[in-house]
């Protein structure tokens, strides 16, 4: 096949790269939208965040071009060093004098006028290192209990740090991403269950023995009953959710942006959404979600055909733990879970989650073109390599 043929062949994956591209668009649009008020009262200059965010945005478009660059096989060798990276972040986070507070939270890690917080390479290092070692160790998950509660101790050592900021919501998505790569890694059924039982004993024990995350657990199911202290948030997230209707009350109309409804532009941006752009604008960005998760669930079984294993893998662990955050963060605004502080990922403000997320996305772009358009042979994908490279 001649060069011009194989380039043909080597289509870029366009849902793959048209949904994030939408929901990041949307995403500044609505942190715009959401901040404009706040940064306006709080530090006199009302394009603030959006000014920091654009920032943001072009150095994570930057970083993915990097990671869409390099291959797969040194993200595998890479693995137990980013985990081993991720304890030390974490652990540095809860030193004094080198953490930031906000909030009465010690997750951020100051560089110059720039926070990092820690929690976000961490979820995405633990799914790298562990499809390396689903490919090395996965006939010892699949046969023995040894195997499957090595990578769970790690991930419960990484979700005591977290807990330990605290960040509970963390703990939780970075948990329950290891389980699903787990299952779907051919764990068996009954250890799987046996260790989710478990695991939802103790983050209930945990929770349980923190009074504010207590009330938080059990606000969120009657939130009228304290709408001005414990169910504050909820109240105001229910409310914009109420006025938005079918349609919106229309882009920037949002009244419970207007310093009712608190951090409406990082953890609560999807009420502002629902608010702005109603029913309509709430299913595009689900449906945008939806896309992304599928097309990452059909790189891991085109990966799983061709046998590459680690491509497998860190195709289902992105997409799940993609899934499991944006549905929580959706799942609080609607008021169906208990509030955490999770971001919803491509869209709300904060550097660290929006440059782990759009590395997340370039790696499945990765795994798109290492693995060549749908039926291609090994010869045809190596002269992809050499045209595009």
């Amino acid at each position: 096949m001649n060069m011009q043929a194989t380039a043909k062949l080597h289509m870029p994956d366009y849902w793959l790269i048209g949904a994030p591209l939408l929901l990041l668009g949307l995403g500044l649009v609505m942190v715009a939208s959401a901040s404009i008020a706040s940064a306006e009262r709080s530090l006199g200059q009302p394009l603030y965040y959006l000014l920091r965010q654009a920032l943001y945005l072009g150095a994570a478009l930057l970083l993915a071009w990097g990671v869409l660059r390099t291959r797969l096989v040194y993200w595998e060798k890479a693995g137990p060093l980013l985990l081993l990276s991720s304890f030390v972040l974490l652990i540095l986070v809860l030193l004094p004098g080198v953490g930031r507070q906000v909030n009465g939270s010690m997750r951020w890690l100051g560089l110059g006028p720039l926070n990092l917080q820690p929690s976000e390479p961490a979820k995405l290092f633990m799914v790298v290192y562990l499809a390396g070692y689903l490919v090395r160790r996965g006939a010892e998950v699949c046969a023995s209990a040894r195997g499957f509660l090595k990578p769970m101790a790690l991930a419960a050592l990484l979700a005591l740090l977290l807990l330990a900021e605290p960040d509970f919501g963390a703990a939780v998505v970075l948990c329950a991403t290891v389980l699903g790569m787990l299952y779907l890694g051919g764990a068996k059924l009954w250890q799987f269950g046996l260790l989710l039982l478990f695991a939802l004993l103790i983050l209930g024990l945990v929770a349980l023995a923190s009074p504010y995350r207590l009330e938080r657990l059990t606000s969120f199911l009657n939130p009228w009953a304290d709408p001005f202290n414990s169910g504050f948030q909820l109240t105001q997230a229910l409310i914009a959710f109420g006025r938005g209707e079918w349609l919106g009350v229309g882009l920037g109309a949002s009244v419970q942006k207007l310093f009712y409804l608190p951090e409406a532009h990082t953890d609560f941006l999807f009420a502002v959404l629902a608010e702005e752009l109603g029913l309509a604008g709430t299913l595009s960005v689900i449906a945008l979600y939806g896309v992304i998760v599928w097309r990452a669930f059909v790189l891991a079984q085109r990966a799983a055909q061709r046998g590459q294993l680690f491509a497998m893998h860190l195709a289902h662990g992105i997409g799940l733990w993609l899934a499991l955050q944006a549905f929580i963060n959706m799942g609080v605004n609607m008021g169906l879970l208990p509030t955490k502080g999770l971001t919803l990922p491509l869209m709300s403000y904060g550097g660290s989650s929006l440059v782990v997320s759009c590395v997340a996305i370039a790696l499945l772009l990765r795994i798109g073109h290492e693995l060549g358009p749908p039926g291609a042979t090994g010869a045809v994908r190596l002269g992809m390599e050499r045209v595009v490279w």
